[in-house]
């Protein structure tokens, strides 16, 4: 498709602060666990928090395209951090300027547009993953509000987060509509995180298995109508899928950059291996399918602009783009042979990364059933 002015500067301006500084630090920021103080509130001054927010609120007003050019940009510098980006802007800031109160919204969206808080989103439990309606948390109405107890798990940002949005079941009766959201605010007392996961990439992004135990919040806590739970999760997944779709396609930006330099510059044979045609036919292969998933990933958007419901459409962005970043990396790694498999090269820390987002968002498998029930 074809970017407007606006959507090029964005672009161009996110691009420019991610290679200059994040990509550089991205090594680190993996080996400490974590990002400096600081970051958060430097990457929020580029509207990069609240992008689809409304000024009011101190987002950035922008569309969905751009937001996705945005963590296209990002992904391509430090894909944990875009990871953080993609779940403050699609399921937090979203979520809570559809279904929050004013009162929830003056207390919390502008703390997460200008990055002094960070939000997480307590869905999936160890024994409820694709299948959110199996979900065993529960919210008890007690006087004066609701006592809340259960476990999640895989929980992004659970550990540095300012609050999470938790899905529970508040009427274990009525199935998916018993299911409720509810804003917890991280030091509340019964706010426990048990584990901070150690994973195959994303280092510096915290995974955490959290507990609730007799933790008590009131009334103002709950997000939307009660038994709209399962609702507001299903509801975001549209810009969460987007943005997951493209968050691998910077990723395998990055490693395709990577290869192709690498290719022109290594020689075998008398000449650069680009010239060998199984070098270079590979190569080219990877980049018309990557070039094919990044359009997905931006005609959803566009939809999503419109305002058109465009769930099959994210899905398939977020299927194909996922399972393309993985081949790109494979065939970059396969490009530099020995070199692809050193961490001093890169392209090992990008598969790392990467590998998470056919699992993340709703898995691989579940994309297809999304799909499957629209032809």
């Amino acid at each position: 498709m074809k970017l407007n002015d606006v959507q090029l500067m964005i672009r161009d301006s996110v691009r420019k602060y991610a290679h200059e500084s994040l990509r550089p630090r991205s090594r680190a920021f993996e080996a400490a666990g974590g990002y400096p103080p600081g970051l958060f509130e430097e990457i929020a001054n580029l509207g990069l928090l609240g992008m689809v927010a409304p000024e009011a609120y101190g987002g950035a007003a922008a569309d969905y395209v751009s937001y996705a050019l945005a963590l296209i940009e990002l992904a391509a510098a430090d894909g944990a951090l875009s990871t953080i980006v993609s779940i403050q802007n699609s399921i937090m800031v979203n979520g809570i300027l559809k279904d929050g109160s004013e009162r929830q919204r003056d207390r919390y969206l502008q703390a997460l547009i200008s990055g002094r808080m960070i939000g997480a989103f307590a869905l999936t439990e160890t024994d409820a993953g694709s299948d959110a309606s199996a979900i065993r948390t529960r919210a008890e109405r007690v006087p004066g509000g609701w006592r809340l107890n259960g476990t999640k798990q895989f929980i992004t940002s659970g550990k540095i987060a300012g609050v999470v949005m938790v899905i529970a079941v508040s009427d274990p009766s009525a199935g998916k509509r018993g299911m409720s959201a509810f804003l917890v605010p991280t030091d509340s007392p019964g706010y426990h995180v048990d584990k901070v996961e150690h994973k195959l990439g994303q280092g510096a992004s915290d995974t955490c298995a959290i507990r609730f135990e007799d933790l008590m919040l009131d009334d103002d806590a709950l997000l939307g109508p009660e038994g709209a739970g399962y609702r507001i999760a299903l509801a975001n997944l549209e810009a969460g899928r987007i943005g997951i779709a493209a968050q691998s396609i910077g990723m395998a930006d990055a490693a395709l950059e990577i290869a192709v330099a690498y290719a022109k510059d290594r020689t075998s044979f008398g000449a650069p291996i680009m010239q060998h045609q199984a070098v270079g036919f590979r190569l080219a292969d990877l980049a018309a399918r990557l070039e094919a998933a990044r359009q997905l990933v931006l005609h959803a958007a566009s939809l999503k602009d419109e305002d058109v419901p465009c769930l099959r459409e994210a899905s398939m962005a977020k299927l194909v783009a996922s399972e393309t970043a993985e081949a790109v990396c494979t065939g970059a790694i396969q490009t530099l042979g020995g070199y692809g498999y050193l961490e001093e090269y890169g392209l090992a820390k990008i598969y790392r990364d990467v590998r998470v987002c056919q699992i993340y968002e709703g898995t691989s498998d579940i994309q297809r059933m999304v799909i499957a029930r629209t032809l």
